[in-house]
């Protein structure tokens, strides 16, 4: 009987830190934020083509100031080859979710310049 209350006491702590750190609401809600440091990292890449000031060139989007679930949508479909662009399969297609969830932050909490 004892173990029973080990086991039942455990699983109970164990809910319990994955309910105060936010994890069913990140898993189900898809509200998990990316690292924006990691993000602006990573975007040196990215700011190449996409300007950060929010500015449209050519025929290149600008992606500053984009709904993180967009950014994500977007990369994904890249991914998968979805979308046809094989500069950005390729871009796309290097980068791990954490850095993907890391990007739409940061380029999530830019404001356009004007």
């Amino acid at each position: 009987m004892r173990d029973g209350k080990r086991i039942a006491t455990a699983s109970a702590a164990l809910l319990a830190f994955f309910i105060l750190a936010g994890w069913p609401g990140r898993a189900f809600t898809g509200t998990f934020r990316g690292d924006k440091a990691l993000g602006e990292y990573l975007a040196s890449e990215c700011v190449t083509c996409h300007q950060k000031s929010g500015r449209q060139v050519g025929g290149v989007p600008a992606i500053v100031g984009w709904p993180e679930d967009q950014f994500l949508a977007v990369m994904h479909a890249y991914q998968k080859g979805d979308r046809e662009n094989p500069i950005m399969r390729t871009i796309a297609g290097q980068f791990k979710e954490d850095e993907l969830l890391a990007l739409a932050a940061y380029f999530g909490s830019l404001k356009p310049q004007r």
